[in-house]
């Protein structure tokens, strides 16, 4: 398998499909580099470098009891760019991917980077706090906690349904696709999941996210019951210089796998890559 070696002796694994202009996808939580394969293969096929890695602590990457959070994602990603030499990228982020997106252009800047997508991400700040009320309490990430101390494999089951709207009426979500979603879930270490769920809900990327200068597109449903759009890409867009903003009415959180959702997906991505 092809992988990378951090400063901390922690391996990467990702995937580099194609050639060309670099596009980087970086995966949500629980997840990993296999939730993109639809992304990865459209934009090698139109003539575009697929690139995407599983984050530490998930997939085929080391499961490292140190270094779940946002500066340490960042820096492994800043890694990767420098050992695959990549240049003149468009960095794209689902949910906590967003979040690494985000802290990577804070942390390292753009100068290897011409575009950002943002997909149904995490930041601003998901947390509700004095001066976020909008976000959610710290008790909807107690029970996310509860739920994998409990029982992680009937948790990431369950957590599937309001991840893609199968719990919607009239979805057309395959049990299928939930499987992919437990199996890919399943290939976390518990210190990894259980340590991101922290990083994801509590950092604040308003810093970083003022430190973007490059065309970036953020994209949110307004039926997103995971990352509610309330405290997420709306705002994200007012942090953003000239960012444009692009709400999927009825989408939800995993809108990028779903039939009703993701050929519209595809379409603003290649589209906002070509531009």
């Amino acid at each position: 398998m092809p992988t990378i070696t951090t400063t901390d002796s922690t391996s990467i694994f990702y995937k580099d499909w194609g050639s060309g202009q670099p596009v980087v996808f970086c995966h949500g939580w629980p997840l990993n580099a296999d939730v993109w394969d639809e992304q990865l293969n459209l934009v090698a096929d139109n003539g575009y470098r697929a690139v995407a890695h599983d984050r530490r602590g998930h997939g085929r990457s080391g499961q490292t009891w140190d270094g779940n959070e946002m500066n340490t994602y960042a820096d492994d990603l800043a890694q990767l760019f420098e050992a695959l030499d990549l240049r003149d990228a468009v960095l794209v982020g689902h949910s906590t991917g967003g979040g690494e997106v985000a802290r990577y252009i804070g942390r390292h800047g753009t100068g290897r980077v011409s575009k950002a997508v943002l997909l149904s991400a995490v930041p601003p700040l998901m947390l509700k706090t004095d001066a976020n009320p909008e976000g959610l309490p710290i008790k909807a990430f107690d029970d996310i906690r509860a739920g994998l101390r409990s029982d992680r494999s009937q948790y990431y089951q369950d957590l599937s349904a309001p991840f893609y709207g199968a719990n919607r009426k009239g979805s057309n979500i395959s049990q299928g696709l939930r499987d992919s979603f437990w199996m890919w879930s399943m290939q976390v270490g518990f210190k990894g999941a259980y340590d991101c769920v922290k990083a994801f809900s509590e950092t604040d990327f308003t810093e970083d996210l003022k430190r973007f200068d490059i065309p970036t597109l953020i994209i949110h449903g307004d039926d997103d019951q995971i990352v509610p759009i309330v405290a997420a890409g709306p705002k994200s867009a007012e942090l953003v210089k000239d960012a444009t903003l692009k709400v999927y009415p009825g989408a939800p959180h995993g809108m990028a796998q779903t039939i009703a959702f993701k050929d519209k997906f595809n379409a603003d991505l290649l589209a906002f890559i070509r531009s």
